[in-house]
């Protein structure tokens, strides 16, 4: 009977090992920063947090409603049943007063969001001359980051043995993503621009042949994510951009948008950028096409 116990225990401690696993770190960073939020909510008001009630939930995100966006309540709702579910309990977050709260809250403020900008050609061009000459990694970040349409959690994890120089430009493994939790990898080519001021192949191999010339290991940027988006704004501003327009994804959407201003088609977009789901890139097709294809060209004045 003792052995059968502690064999339960043991595929218990097995089983919330693997159920932590199935989410990356800064995934359960997250979980872990929202429940935080939450259980401050439920010790101000003496609710329980853990296990916790849908009412209590429902009453949570109305509270949240008045300063937040809907996509922040929704992550807030999945991550507390994210971290119930890793400590045994079970929560209904399907609830009626759950879904019909947030149905509620859906109509009265929309669900639309203010992204930030899209670094477009024009837009990177100016970013690209407005980086001073010595400052060889930063220009290679951001040509590399909008030619890949990478995250940039991906951007920042790329090790000098993922990258390959060939003959056609640059081939670069992506081990882990958002969208590929299971690492099963995927690779992104970027070819060689007729323009080398603003070559990304150029542009890495210049950096990488400098950083790594006593080395063949490590991060090729070896910065965190949030870097990203303070190098990007830096150089927004001395290009006289708004820097508060930008952020580290406008690189991304920058590169999607600017496809699809340029004709490629919506599943090579999507190869590029990882996206598994239309949604998101038919978002930057519309975007590109709101004056090409706007029906006041039909009318001259």
């Amino acid at each position: 009977m003792n052995n059968l116990i502690t064999d339960v225990k043991s595929l218990e401690l097995e089983t919330l090992k693997n159920l932590k696993n199935s989410k990356a770190n800064n995934t359960l960073r997250a979980y872990q920063s929202d429940f935080r939020d939450f259980s401050a909510f439920c010790v101000k008001n003496g609710f329980s947090s853990l296990p916790t009630q849908p009412k209590i939930v429902a009453l949570y995100i109305t509270h949240l409603s008045k300063s937040s966006k809907f996509s922040t309540l929704k992550r807030r709702i999945a991550s507390i049943s994210v971290l119930h579910k890793l400590k045994g309990h079970y929560l209904d977050t399907k609830h009626p007063i759950i879904m019909e709260n947030l149905h509620g809250i859906k109509r009265t403020l929309g669900t639309r969001q203010k992204a930030k900008k899209p670094i477009l050609i024009n837009d990177l061009k100016l970013i690209i001359k407005a980086i001073d000459e010595e400052k060889i990694r930063d220009k290679a970040l951001i040509l590399i980051g909008f030619s890949g349409g990478f995250r940039r959690s991906e951007l920042v994890n790329i090790h000098y043995d993922d990258i390959e120089f060939v003959t056609e430009g640059v081939k670069i493994l992506i081990k882990r993503s958002k969208t590929d939790q299971s690492g099963e990898g995927s690779v992104k080519a970027i070819p060689y621009f007729d323009n080398q001021e603003f070559c990304p192949v150029v542009a890495l191999k210049n950096y990488v042949g400098k950083k790594f010339s006593n080395t063949n290991e490590g991060k090729i940027f070896n910065i965190s994510d949030k870097s990203v988006a303070l190098i990007i704004k830096r150089y927004a501003e001395k290009a006289g951009l708004d820097p508060s327009k930008y952020a580290g994804h406008s690189l991304r959407s920058g590169f999607a948008t600017t496809a699809a201003e340029f004709g490629a088609e919506e599943r090579n977009i999507m190869a590029m950028t990882g996206h598994k789901t239309t949604q998101m890139v038919r978002r930057y097709i519309q975007e590109a096409n709101l004056f090409k294809n706007n029906a006041l060209n039909k009318i001259k004045i």
